[in-house]
């Protein structure tokens, strides 16, 4: 159950809509639902502003499919990271308007859209190698309520396709970049420009590259001071990354939080 149905829940017993009884059989499945093989947290929007977003990879279809039916069943967006396009298919036969993205590996479907966004996150890519990945940080941005733009193939071999979009970089509030083989893409990003950048090391690459280890560690290592490095192929995390940057900036905390 998300926030706002909460607020609205709570208003309704005060104003005597609804008795504290309903109330409570409405909220007796917090903070979260045993399902046996999976314990569904209801409240991490309440706690994260964010839903909690499944995981398919290592998980039958009908677990997907049952954890999946429990969050919408809450009220919330559902959102299923590495999901192959057979169980995508199931999942879309039990809930209505799913969408899919073969490349990113992503399953999502949200509840009515918040007119109000967070701010505008920018995906960049060093290559066309790297855009399952870059793809899987653009569609959680958007299903966060993020502005997101997509800057492709823009790698080091030739920085002039990089720098010819040094206007729409500059405009983004948070900056992902997604990069394999050396991994220097970020590096050159973060030094050229003052918005949080959050640098996406991938598996792509030649035997040297070590299964995206090399890029990892090139971005670790950057001399571009603050640049944020999330683990391998982690397309998701530097979405989350980028929307907790953007609701600190929006929301600060309460004062004795």
């Amino acid at each position: 159950m998300d926030p706002t149905r909460i607020k609205r829940l709570l208003e309704e017993v005060r104003r005597g809509k609804r008795s504290v009884s309903a109330a409570l059989e409405q909220l007796r499945r917090l903070p979260y639902e045993d399902l046996g093989f999976a314990k569904v947290d209801h409240h991490r929007s309440l706690r994260q502003g964010i839903p909690e977003v499944i995981f398919a990879q290592g998980k039958s279809r009908a677990q997907i499919v049952g954890i999946a039916e429990r969050i919408a069943a809450g009220g919330h967006d559902v959102v299923v990271t590495r999901i192959d396009e057979a169980d995508a298919e199931a999942l879309r036969a039990r809930l209505g308007g799913l969408s899919y993205s073969r490349q990113g590996r992503i399953a999502w479907r949200k509840q009515a859209r918040r007119s109000k966004q967070l701010g505008r996150v920018l995906v960049i890519s060093a290559g066309t190698a790297d855009l399952a990945v870059a793809e899987e940080a653009a569609i959680t941005a958007e299903c966060a309520e993020c502005d997101v733009e997509r800057l492709f193939d823009v790698g080091v071999s030739g920085l002039h396709r990089l720098f010819d979009q040094g206007e729409r970089i500059r405009a983004a509030d948070v900056v992902i970049v997604v990069a394999g083989m050396e991994g220097a893409l970020p590096s050159v990003v973060a030094g050229w420009i003052d918005q949080p950048v959050i640098a996406v090391p991938t598996s792509v690459g030649y035997g040297a590259s070590f299964g995206g280890l090399a890029a990892l560690l090139s971005m670790l290592n950057s001399c571009a001071a603050g640049t944020t490095v999330v683990n391998i192929d982690n397309g998701f995390g530097a979405a989350i990354a980028a929307v907790r940057i953007l609701r600190a900036r929006r929301a600060p905390r309460a004062k004795g939080r």
